[in-house]
């Protein structure tokens, strides 16, 4: 019955038409499925702060036993990343592994809860197996987009290949912080490095990289849009490389690990003023507010983050970890990567949603 009726249809529809018909009825469906995606996104993100906010207040009457630290990791799992995964599927597709890690992230993140209220060990260990697992297949996606991007897809303009690659770059970097989360768990101590400095590189990885990196690459595509992005393509790649140096720089030597955090929280400065002359063009009100506060919150961490570089370096207490973990972790977290994704997610809704292809 349903083939005949299509049939009929097809009758009334002149020939010349009748692919732009189709056409329109599919890309009306991929906007369907679009806002499905990013209602699940909120959902999963609203959801993820009420249980974040429910850890912050037992640990603070003394039922959880999750301090400032753990509670600034579990921001990202719980709020942030599916954000971000979001934001990274707008931007350039999600593809068959994005989509499975996407139906998966909230059972990670549970599991990434579960460890951290079990204390460290083989238990916790194991259960932050789980959250590592979403962070395995976004980096996968990751990958994958490089490659292509790598091989100069005919198919995409030299605009969309820095998009992507960076957008790539930002999914990779959840692996290695995925990868930290799990040592840190099971008690391991990688190259010698002792803890906090274990978690603090799971911490690294999910915001200066993931997250930072996935809004400069939203940051990048909207100065592209308007011919006002060439520049700001190599202030990118440096916010999206930085992260690795920094960690490398916990292994390698004190003087490298001082140079690239201070190049980074200068990189990141520099593309806090980017932020901001974008969200002053932003079409939509709510991301230019938003983009305005990013950028503001930003600025201010960078200035703890630089300085934290110099004192450590300089073996000085100054700004020990905890005070660090309650102004620059909530400046970068709370103040930047938060209303950072939103304002591009925002922005974006209307702008340039790309479906997904891999």
């Amino acid at each position: 019955m349903k083939a005949t009726l299509d049939t009929e249809h097809d009758k009334q529809v002149p020939r010349a038409l009748l692919p732009l018909s189709r056409l329109r009825a599919g890309r009306n469906d991929k906007r369907e499925g679009s806002r499905t995606e990013a209602a699940w996104a909120q959902v999963c993100a609203t959801a993820g702060a009420v249980v974040w906010a429910g850890l912050a207040v037992l640990a603070r009457m003394g039922i959880a036993r999750v301090g400032a630290i753990e509670l600034l990791f579990l921001f990202a799992p719980l709020v942030i990343v599916p954000l971000g995964m979001e934001l990274a599927r707008v931007l350039v597709g999600r593809g068959w592994l994005g989509e499975i890690a996407r139906r998966l992230q909230p059972l990670g993140a549970a599991c990434a809860v579960a460890a951290m209220w079990v204390g460290p060990g083989r238990k916790a260990g194991l259960l932050a197996l789980g959250w590592m697992v979403v962070c395995l297949l976004v980096a996968g996606a990751g990958a994958l987009d490089l490659v292509s991007a790598s091989w100069g897809d005919s198919g995409r303009s030299a605009r969309a290949t820095w998009v992507s690659a960076t957008v790539a770059i930002a999914r990779i970097d959840l692996a290695v912080g995925g990868a930290w989360l799990v040592a840190s768990r099971l008690g391991m101590r990688p190259v010698g490095i002792q803890e906090p400095i274990g978690l603090l590189t799971a911490v690294h990885f999910h915001y200066a990289g993931f997250a930072t990196t996935t809004i400069a690459a939203a940051a990048l595509r909207f100065a592209e849009s308007r011919a006002r992005g060439m520049s700001l393509r190599y202030l990118v790649l440096a916010v999206a490389g930085l992260p690795f140096v920094v960690a490398a720089g916990f292994v390698i030597s004190p003087p490298l690990k001082m140079g690239a955090a201070v190049l980074f929280s200068a990189c990141v400065a520099a593309l806090a003023v980017w932020l901001q002359a974008c969200g002053r063009r932003a079409e939509d009100a709510m991301a230019r507010v938003l983009l305005q506060v990013a950028a503001a919150a930003v600025f201010a961490g960078v200035l703890f983050s630089a300085a934290y570089a110099v004192a450590d370096f300089a073996g000085s207490d100054l700004l020990p970890i905890p005070l660090m973990a309650r102004t620059h972790g909530l400046l970068n977290s709370v103040g930047f990567c938060l209303p950072g994704l939103l304002g591009w997610l925002v922005e974006g809704s209307t702008q340039y949603t790309v479906p997904s292809t891999q």
